[in-house]
């Protein structure tokens, strides 16, 4: 038996608590479906991050009533979210539209990492090749590298004690 009960409760914690109050259901089960539909996908500008289907303030029973009006008027789902955009801006929509500003949104980290990645791999690249690209010394200057080199102490002292003389 407690298994059973146990059983249930995890079954019924699984599914979600819709806000929607009796009083705001539409009697025809096709509009009430488009307009559950329609309320998922936009955002409880008070909670942020629930649908209005799953919130209980009250700008979000505002805005389900609204939905429900608007498609018991004949309006298309798109016509709707149109209006509740145009309205509350498109940060109420929960899946924002792939559009221009949208696409710049989605795509900017890719470029700047794509970015950093081409710096980091040129300027590895520059670094690696400049200890072989110069111009040649001409002969004063390895004549002036050779007496320098003769004055340099034996590489096996002790460093801080000249070699003898």
């Amino acid at each position: 038996m407690r298994a059973f009960i146990l059983a249930l409760f995890l079954a019924l914690s699984t599914v979600p608590a819709f806000a929607v109050n009796p009083d705001e259901v539409l009697a025809d089960p096709v509009l009430e479906g488009r307009a559950r539909g329609l309320s998922a996908q936009l955002r409880c500008m008070v909670c942020q991050n629930q649908s209005i289907d799953d919130s209980n303030a009250e700008l979000a029973k505002d805005l389900r009533r609204l939905v429900r009006e608007r498609l018991q008027k004949g309006e298309s789902d798109e016509a709707v979210i149109d209006y509740v955009v145009s309205r509350y801006g498109e940060f109420v929509l929960l899946k924002p539209r792939v559009e221009g500003k949208t696409l710049i949104l989605w795509a900017a980290p890719a470029v700047l990492l794509l970015a950093g990645a081409t710096a980091l791999f040129l300027a590895a690249r520059r670094r690696r090749g400049t200890a072989t690209r110069g111009t040649p010394l001409s002969p004063e200057e390895q004549e002036a590298l050779a007496r320098l080199l003769e004055r340099q102490p034996a590489a096996d002292a002790a460093p801080g004690i000249a070699p003898e003389r």
